[in-house]
C-alpha cells in the first residue's frame, strides 16, 4: 500500500469521491465527517497514519482545533482543505502547524501531487536510521525527534524538514533557492520568503534562556546553522 490517509471532510459526496480516488492510488483510507470523531481515529490509530487530509470548517470541532490538538505531540503531516481563500485563513492555518493548504474547488491531480511530495520526504527521512548532532541539539531521524539540551522540542513536518536539511549541512551555508528546493520541493510555487517565515519558527523553539543561537543569517545568501558562527 502507498500508505494511510485519514480524511476528514463533512461534505459526503466530496469525501467519497476523494476517497474513491486515493483508494484507486492504492491508499488506505481511513474517514472522519467531524472534528472530534477525527480526533478519535487518530488517537486509535497514532503510529499507523502517514497523513491527514483536514477539512477547515467542521461540525463538533473546526479544522484549527483538530490540528492543534495533534500538533501537541505530532508532527503528522497535515494538508487543511477549504473553501474560504483568506490569505489571513492560510496564515492560521500554516502557523498553528499545517504542512500544506489547498482551496476548494481543486483539481484531484493537484492534490495527489502534494500528498506525493509531502509522502515523498517522509519515506526519505524514516529509511535513515541515525542521528545528527549540533553543539546541545540531538536529531533523531528514526523517531523523527529532536532534543535540546534534552528537553523535547515539538516541530511540525515542514519545521523538522527544515532542521535537519540544516544540520545534515552544519556550518554550510544554505540559500533560501537550496533550502526551498530540499523542503518544498523543487515544483513549489509559493512566496520564497516562506523559508524566512520557518527559519523564525525554528529559532524561536529551540532557543531557550541562556542557550547560544545555531542558526544564523547570511546576509545576502541565506542561513547557516553552526554552533561557532562569526558573521
Amino acid at each position: 500500500m502507498a500508505g494511510t490517509i485519514l480524511i476528514v471532510e463533512d461534505d459526503e459526496a466530496l469525501l467519497a469521491s476523494l476517497t474513491t480516488e486515493l483508494q484507486f492510488e492504492d491508499y488506505t483510507v481511513l474517514n472522519a465527517m467531524d472534528g472530534k470523531r477525527a480526533l478519535e481515529i487518530y488517537e486509535s490509530n497514532r503510529g499507523q497514519l502517514d497523513l491527514i487530509l483536514l477539512d477547515w470548517m467542521l461540525p463538533e470541532l473546526d479544522g484549527l482545533g483538530v490540528l492543534r490538538r495533534i500538533r501537541r505531540h505530532d508532527s503528522l503531516p497535515v494538508i487543511m482543505m477549504t473553501a474560504r481563500d483568506y490569505v489571513g485563513d492560510k496564515v492560521a492555518g500554516l502557523d498553528t502547524g499545517a504542512d500544506d493548504y489547498i482551496t476548494k474547488p481543486f483539481e484531484i491531480e493537484e492534490l495527489l501531487a502534494r500528498i506525493r511530495v509531502i509522502l515523498r520526504h517522509q519515506q526519505h527521512q524514516t529509511t535513515t536510521d541515525s542521528q545528527l548532532h549540533v553543539a546541545d541539539v540531538t536529531l533523531d531521524m528514526r523517531a523523527r525527534q529532536v532534543q535540546r539540551n534534552g528537553r523535547r522540542v515539538q516541530l511540525t513536518q515542514r519545521e523538522y524538514e527544515l532542521l535537519l536539511c540544516l544540520m545534515k549541512n552544519a556550518g554550510q551555508t544554505m540559500t533560501r533557492d537550496e533550502l526551498l528546493d530540499a523542503v518544498w520541493g523543487v515544483d513549489f510555487e509559493g512566496q520564497p520568503n516562506v523559508v524566512d517565515v520557518y527559519v523564525r519558527y525554528l529559532r524561536h523553539k529551540l532557543n531557550e534562556e541562556e542557550s547560544q543561537p545555531l542558526i544564523h543569517t547570511v546576509r545576502g545568501l541565506g542561513y547557516v546553522l553552526s554552533a561557532d558562527y562569526r558573521g
